[in-house]
């Protein structure tokens, strides 16, 4: 195994002959390693011209391709520190995270799909984000520059400039701060999380051992960038393997298809939910994908890697705060039904302990806890907010995730403690009603899946109900369900309301994930 590279620009040094293979592939974009490290110098010398230096907080607001590429690589090949910003961002909150993250020079597109971030930040600055010259806005102090990318020429440096870039870019350690990358929000306001360069990579570098990431391959990721799965899990571990990295922005699923199947990518990594309409596009059976065989979006793997039944393959458990995937396995394999619902064992460089949330103390093997871990790749903490406030005493970091851990190391992760549902006295994790419902309803509907959430009862305090989605229609006998349930479920975790919708009346939120407010608002109607 080798060395992990330290800093970014230890990667692109390491790199450096990679010439006019592809970095990336996103549509019609193609970026090769020696693009990304011309274009990225060009637009370091604009930065440093800008004073950006060491240490300096600048923002990225791309969406997946080339300029968010070059943008990332440019800040922190110098040592500044990349802060990706939401593309989904509401003027609101994109006024929230500069003021949180102290960005002095923001790097932007004008636009993206139906969202204009000139208008957007006009509304936020109460100036014009595109005059010439420095910002001063009492609503982002800190904020000088807004340079929107597709306005920058990348000029050609000149030698002068070639010996500030090196010089900088030696006085770039792996303790140094690769990024602040910005919770999803799913569970409470998005927090900052810092991350280090040696942190991040040597991470990556370990991963890409487990599930053999190596430069002969093509990974497809639909995961954004500005999110911890595809900043790291995504772009800085295809960097880290000199592999190639595909991606898609395109709205319309014959364009998707189209690439995957001239690029031939040989590895995916993302969620099943973002890549559901290219399953449902009238071509998508006459398409040759045999070129991907490994990952997790099974739905477009070669036909013959696809399992049975996805339960019994590892799934994985990231967080940002780990530096993403922290549970995994490199066994692509169909488990023993004993395995069932597996998130694999501990990612490479980590401690974890599970506790009991009432007592604080460790449980026994096989016995539900909260998820509390440690070790050099997680992060320093969140920005603007004390040690004390990220960890305990020990230096365990509380994940609010429940998981138990059987008798091999296998993890499987229930739910998060603030999702417990408590009825008449008694705790419900909805990801046991979830699997039970999925299992006992997948035979006749194989497309089927169960969404638990508590509602407010007077009587109870909650109730346990389900959402089920299918779209092959189903007239659920709610009493008939019931029954069968009772060989799976205690009594007091089986639903008393049910409600049957299509996929894609699901409420989502930007990050993909469920909205479970919205779940709760779908039984008020």
């Amino acid at each position: 195994m080798s060395r992990a590279p330290l800093t970014i620009a230890e990667v692109l040094r390491r790199h450096a002959d990679r010439g006019d293979k592809a970095l990336l592939v996103c549509d019609a974009e193609r970026l090769s390693y020696a693009d990304a490290e011309r274009l990225s110098a060009s637009l370091a010398g604009r930065l440093v011209g800008l004073g950006v230096g060491k240490g300096t907080h600048v923002g990225v607001l791309h969406p997946n391709g080339a300029r968010f590429v070059v943008a990332m690589l440019a800040v922190t090949r110098i040592g500044a520190v990349a802060v990706p910003f939401s593309t989904f961002s509401t003027a609101t909150e994109l006024g929230a995270q500069l003021v949180d993250s102290d960005v002095t020079v923001l790097l932007a597109t004008r636009s993206y799909r139906s969202h204009d971030y000139v208008t957007r930040l006009s509304e936020v600055l109460s100036v014009p984000p595109d005059r010439p010259g420095p910002l001063y806005s009492t609503a982002a102090p800190v904020l000088r520059h807004i340079v929107f990318t597709e306005d920058a020429p990348y000029p050609a440096p000149t030698p002068a400039d070639d010996e500030v870039l090196s010089g900088l870019e030696d006085d770039v350690d792996g303790d140094d701060v690769l990024a602040i990358i910005y919770t999803s929000g799913s569970t409470g306001t998005p927090k900052g999380v810092v991350h280090t360069h040696a942190g991040l990579l040597a991470h990556q570098h370990s991963l890409n051992d487990i599930r053999r990431l190596t430069l002969a391959d093509k990974l497809f990721c639909n995961s954004p960038f500005f999110w911890i799965g595809g900043f790291a899990f995504g772009l800085l571990a295809t960097l880290t393997a000199g592999a190639t990295l595909i991606c898609s922005d395109a709205t319309d699923a014959s364009e998707t298809l189209d690439l995957l199947e001239a690029e031939k990518p040989t590895l995916t990594n993302g969620f099943v939910a973002g890549i559901a309409h290219l399953t449902r596009h009238p071509s998508f059976a006459g398409r040759d994908l045999q070129s991907i065989r490994r990952g997790n979006l099974y739905p477009i793997m070669a036909p013959d890697t696809r399992p049975a039944d996805p339960e019994l393959r590892h799934n994985m458990l990231g967080m940002t705060e780990a530096g993403s995937v922290l549970l995994l396995s490199g066994d692509d394999t169909d488990q023993p039904e004993a395995r069932r619902g597996s998130y694999g064992a501990l990612a490479p460089g980590f401690e974890a302990r599970i506790i009991d949330l009432r007592t604080g103390g460790d449980v026994e093997a096989g016995t539900v806890g909260e998820l509390l871990i440690r070790g050099p790749h997680m992060m320093q903490g969140y920005y603007g907010r004390s040690r004390e406030e990220c960890f305990d005493p020990d230096g365990w970091f509380h994940t609010g995730d429940l998981v138990r851990r059987d008798a091999d190391g296998f993890y499987y992760f229930l739910g998060r403690a603030g999702s417990m549902i408590k009825t008449s006295g008694a705790n419900v994790a909805p990801a046991e009603v979830e699997k039970a419902l999925t299992e006992t309803l997948k035979a006749s509907h194989p497309d089927v899946t169960a969404h638990v959430v508590g509602l407010p009862d007077a009587e109870r305090g909650q109730i346990v109900a389900a959402v089920v989605a299918t779209d092959a229609g189903l007239a659920l006998d709610d009493s008939a369900l019931r029954h069968q349930l009772r060989a799976s479920l205690s009594a007091f975790k089986i639903p008393r309301r049910f409600l049957v919708v299509r996929h894609d009346d699901l409420p989502m939120l930007s990050s993909g994930k469920i909205d479970v407010p919205g779940l709760q608002r779908l039984f008020d109607d």
